[in-house]
Formats: C-alpha cells, structure tokens, sequence
C-alpha cells in the first residue's frame, strides 16, 4: 500500500542524497583529472596541431569510441571485477565510482578536444613566434581561451554523471537511483519515485545554472 509524502522516510532520502553528491562529486574530480589531459592530447596530436602525430592520434581516438559507444548499464557489469579489485567492493558508492569514471572520461575528453579546436589558431601562433614553450602555450594560451568551451563541458559532463549515478543503482551502486529502484520500482512506492525524480530534476538544475552562470562570466564582452 502507497504511502503519503509525510510517511515517507526522509532520513533514508537525505542519505541517499549525500550518496549521490558524493558519487557525482568524486566522479566528477576524477574524470576531470582523467579526461582533461587526453581531450589535450587528442588534440594537440591531431593533424595540423602543435604534436601532430596520426598514429597517437588514431589509438587515442579509438580508445575512446569503444569506451563511448559501450552503453553505461553494460559498462558497470563488465567492470565489476575491476571495480572489486580497484576499491574492494562493486556495489556501494565506492563501487559506483569507478565505472562512474571510466563512463564519463572518454565523454568529457572529446568534449575538452572540441572546445581547443574553437581556439583561434592565430593566438597559438602568435604565441610560438614570441618563443613560449609548449607547455605555456598549453596552459596560459589554449586552456585560457578555451575557458567558457570547458567549463561548459565540465557541467554537460556532471549532468551525463547525474544520470549515471542513478543508473548505478541497478547494480547496487547507492544514492537516489537505488532508493528509487528498491522502493519505488520493486516495492511499487510511488512515493518514493516521485521524490527522486524530483530531487534528481532539481540537482541537474542547479548544475546547469551555475555552469551557465560561470560561462558567461568568461565569455568576452
């Protein structure tokens, strides 16, 4: 039997809750750090590019198609035994946060690759004519220019995560999604569903709010 909102148990919801920042958070970081390096280094081996090296290119490119096009439910079973021997467990948040990661890496990466490509190519030139070495056109020409592009792909990638970490619960990865999972769809508690989804709806809301509110910070007048 269905219960009211104010049956509902909102100290299971509140946790589930702090699960998912908390999954979303770490995963974010994590793909961040991961995805960042490899967006730059598609790009700067590809043709026409400062490292232009195909071969390099090619690997890195397929690499990150076959883990894009592997759908993320199959990506979290393939990866249970890594998952176990990476954090010591599949299921929990800990479990979650690996094929969280590897998920969402390759994602964020091509994403970084595009927003170098909208660089103006004369500002890096300009740059190799004054003498600045590679690192330096690196980080304070491209990243620095690149800005609004990556920032932006900073939060379509932690709203993909947020669906991913829902998605998790299928496997028992915590947050709202297995809350919603356990109760809402085993238990039929329509309840609880209802609650999830909009906690989930509100938290992409507000991620889409502040990284719009940061690009437009960065844009150029």
């Amino acid at each position: 039997m269905d219960k009211t909102f104010w049956d509902l148990d909102w100290n299971e919801i509140g946790q589930a809750s702090l699960d998912t920042l908390t999954m979303l958070g770490t995963s974010t970081l994590f793909t961040i750090l991961i995805g960042l390096p490899l967006g730059i280094l598609l790009f700067l081996t590809s043709s026409g590019q400062l490292l232009q090296q195909k071969v390099v290119y090619n690997v890195l490119s397929v690499i990150v198609n076959i883990l894009r096009s592997v759908p993320f439910i199959i990506l979290m079973i393939v990866m249970i035994p890594m998952t176990k021997a990476l954090v010591g467990t599949s299921i929990g948040v800990p479990g979650a946060i690996p094929p969280l990661v590897i998920g969402a890496a390759p994602f964020f990466a091509r994403l970084v690759e595009t927003s170098l490509r909208e660089v103006d190519r004369g500002v890096i030139e300009a740059a190799e004519s004054m003498g600045a070495t590679y690192g330096q056109i690196i980080w304070k020409v491209m990243l620095r220019e690149a800005r609004p592009g990556l920032i932006t792909a900073i939060t379509i990638t932690a709203v993909t995560l947020v669906s991913y970490t829902a998605m998790s619960g299928v496997i028992g990865g915590g947050g709202l999604g297995d809350l919603a999972i356990r109760f809402g769809y085993q238990r039929f508690q329509t309840n609880v569903m209802i609650v999830t989804v909009v906690l989930l709806i509100l938290l992409v809301q507000i991620l889409q709010m502040l990284g719009d509110r940061l690009v437009r910070s960065y844009q150029r007048k």
